[in-house]
């Protein structure tokens, strides 16, 4: 056995070894009772905090929290599987080889038989390709799947807000939905926020809600202007409040609540001036 066989056996028994735990929690004689309790929507939270701790560890660079948050995620998916064995929909096995299947289908410069399907001149004809066969096992040549309106839908639907409206806002501006520079863009997002404001002081809830919004939806339109990346950039904001406040609690004597606006306001300005100098 080579080196390559041997850890791909090691690899495999180390995955059976975890349906074997998942399916020993969620057994009725002996199982966890947390576990048992669960369902494929009261774990949907967990799908998505786990994948999101994958790209904070990721981006850390901790090779030992990449693979931790992995495994968590893994286990996501591995208990998911199991809960739908039991409910006799599918198995892990149907998830794996649908995911190879696809996989297989849709990298025919890789495994084609062809000898026109195996050259590709760039990464874009692969993307290309790739969407043209996706929309093809979708059946999305129709005309009803071919409308502007039902691929943004699935956007909306499918994918965190912020995201969404990005993708929303590309699509829509590849179709004409666009503006022909950027003062239009800055004229809407002013128009906007004077929208929102007159809400606030004159509109009910739901419409302030709405406003809001209209509001952020112009917002990420300067981003998409300028190649910004919004969810990247409010992440960095949150990480610097954070500091900051880890800053204005090293140098205060008191709870922070024990402290006024105006004193707070000066720690502020202190934590601020030295995470600036790089302190």
């Amino acid at each position: 056995m080579s080196n390559l066989q041997k850890s791909n056996a090691d690899t495999l028994t180390a995955l059976q070894e975890l349906i074997d735990v998942v399916a020993k929690l969620r057994s009725p004689q002996g199982g966890c009772p947390w576990d048992l309790a669960q369902t494929p929507q009261t774990l949907t939270p967990y799908v998505i905090e786990e994948a999101y701790e994958v790209v904070d560890a990721i981006k850390s660079g901790d090779r030992e929290a990449i693979a931790e948050e992995l495994g968590d995620l893994l286990l996501q998916v591995v208990l998911q599987a199991q809960i739908a064995h039991e409910y006799g929909q599918f198995s892990l096995k149907e998830v794996a080889e649908g995911i190879a299947q696809k996989l297989i289908r849709r990298h025919p410069h890789v495994f084609g038989d062809r000898v026109e399907t195996r050259h590709v001149a760039s990464i874009d004809q692969v993307r290309q390709n790739w969407e043209q066969i996706k929309a093809a096992e979708k059946g999305e040549s129709s005309a009803e799947n071919q409308k502007l309106s039902t691929k943004l839908s699935n956007y909306a639907r499918k994918l965190p807000p912020l995201m969404a409206t990005m993708k929303i806002s590309q699509k829509a501006a590849a179709f004409g939905f666009e503006w022909e520079n950027i003062d239009g863009v800055w004229d809407k997002f002013h128009e906007e926020l004077q929208e929102f404001q007159h809400a606030l002081a004159h509109e009910t809830p739901e419409q302030q809600q709405a406003e809001l919004g209209d509001l952020l939806f112009s917002v990420l339109q300067i981003a998409r202007w300028y190649h910004l990346d919004p969810s990247e950039a409010l992440q960095g904001t949150n990480q610097r409040f954070i500091q900051r406040l880890q800053k204005m609690e090293a140098f205060a004597d008191r709870p922070l609540s024990d402290y006024s606006l105006e004193e707070l306001e000066t720690l502020w300005q202190q934590a601020k001036a030295q995470l600036a100098k790089g302190g």
